[in-house]
């Protein structure tokens, strides 16, 4: 489906994967057994055309994964939140988000379930220092690897002066979101 609001696609595919690399926590819909959406966030580490989290063996998420694999992924990097100035409608917020849809699939393979663990491992605790796996271990653990069939990118960055600011910020890796007042530069030192 095409984006409504064209101007702010992500085409760039390494930009898409550089949030996906960035953001610790994304949001699983999976389709309950009542119809309804369910999301649920989780940690998550990006590989090659996929995503791979760790989970229960048993529960909602899973019975919900059994039943209809179909899947959507969301992520998001809240960048600069823009504070209104006497004027509710002038805040903003500049973000770069990620939307996956694709199949999940259940892994049972213990090769395949340790290479998932080492990629969120290196991920969310880069320092290393969290021992090996046992095999007893590896059968415990749950462990859902998202096949993408479509992945969209978008972003707003703010008018040119703030876009050039924010692409700095991105480059330099602070700490996010930055919170400016309107009309002042989010990378301006004081």
């Amino acid at each position: 489906m095409k984006m409504r609001r064209s101007e702010k696609e992500m085409k760039d595919k390494s930009i898409i994967i550089d949030v996906l690399d960035r953001c610790h926590i994304g949001r699983l819909g999976t389709i309950g057994k009542n119809g309804y959406p369910m999301v649920k966030p989780l940690n998550f580490a990006y590989h090659d055309g996929k995503i791979y989290f760790h989970t229960a063996q048993e529960g909602e998420k899973i019975e919900n994964i059994k039943r209809d694999n179909r899947v959507c992924f969301e992520v998001d990097l809240p960048i600069v939140y823009v504070k209104a100035k006497n004027n509710p409608c002038e805040a903003d917020y500049l973000y770069r988000s990620v939307i996956i849809k694709g199949r999940a699939r259940i892994i049972d393979d213990m090769e395949e379930k340790f290479f998932a663990l080492k990629c969120l491992m290196k991920k969310h605790q880069p320092e290393g220092n969290y021992g090996d796996y046992t095999v007893d271990k590896l059968k415990k653990v749950g462990i859902v690897r998202i096949d993408i069939e479509e992945i969209t990118g978008k972003e707003d960055l703010g008018d040119e002066r703030m876009k050039e600011a924010v692409l700095k910020a991105l480059q330099e890796k602070v700490p996010f979101p930055i919170t400016i007042e309107r009309n002042s530069n989010p990378c301006q030192s004081e």
